[in-house]
């Protein structure tokens, strides 16, 4: 039985497509909710562990007690060559872990469909390998403004911002949101109505745009839940 631990900051964020995904490729999800009072997973109990998306930034170890525990928890996973994923915030937190430096986006915050833009180095990487044009829904204000050492880009978007990016043998973080759908996106929306307001986004024609493309979607990013598993399954027990 191969067993992912996932990590989960809010109820806003759910594994959503990601879990059904993984459980389609015959894993079995150990869903951690620290913000509910879950303890993180032992890495002994594990054969993967994915960490979800949250609104709260990466170095906000202070305000969520959980974040510098779990920090520590990714270096040992990548020490030990547990597979990891990190997912938007999980992306952040791993490069925050590794020595790497997160902050705003300069030009404000990511959000809607974006097209993938690919790096060489993704052309043999063990995940990503082999994948063509796709796009991928991005929800974020923050991004990695320095990868930690060691760590390879495998994707940015047009104007330079990564994307995806592998941060040890069997560690990778990817800035878009892979397992959204229209519901979760929608609960994202209210919290930024205002400020969407303010600058003049269409929240209700960019939540269309995300629901029109669902199949495209799917077709793009459940291929990267079903290699993380089978991945899993060449990497051995834990």
């Amino acid at each position: 039985m191969t067993v992912i631990a996932i990590v989960e900051h809010e109820a806003q964020c759910p594994p959503a497509h990601v879990g059904t995904w993984l459980t389609d490729a015959g894993a079995t999800l150990d869903v951690r909710r620290p913000w509910a009072g879950d303890e993180l997973p032992d890495l002994d109990g594990c054969d993967g562990l994915v960490v979800l998306g949250g609104s709260m930034g990466a170095d906000d170890d202070e305000l969520h007690h959980w974040l510098a525990p779990l920090k520590q928890l990714v270096r040992d996973a990548i020490a030990r060559e547990v597979p990891l994923l990190g997912i938007c915030l999980g992306h952040q937190l791993i490069a925050s872990a590794l020595g790497g430096a997160v902050a705003p986006n300069p030009p404000g915050q990511q959000v809607g469909l974006f097209d993938v833009g690919w790096l060489p180095a993704a052309e043999d990487d063990e995940l990503v390998a082999g994948y063509g044009a796709v796009r991928g829904v991005q929800w974020n204000h923050d991004i990695v403004t320095r990868l930690p050492e060691g760590a390879v880009a495998l994707a940015e978007t047009a104007q330079g911002e990564l994307q995806v990016a592998r941060f040890g043998r069997r560690a990778w973080g990817i800035q878009l949101h892979p397992e959204v759908d229209e519901p979760v996106v929608t609960s994202w929306a209210a919290g930024d109505r205002d400020d969407h307001l303010h600058r003049g986004i269409d929240q209700e024609a960019l939540i269309a745009q995300i629901r029109d493309a669902r199949h495209e979607l799917d077709d793009a990013w459940r291929p990267l839940a079903d290699r993380f598993v089978a991945l899993l399954a060449g990497a051995g027990s834990h």
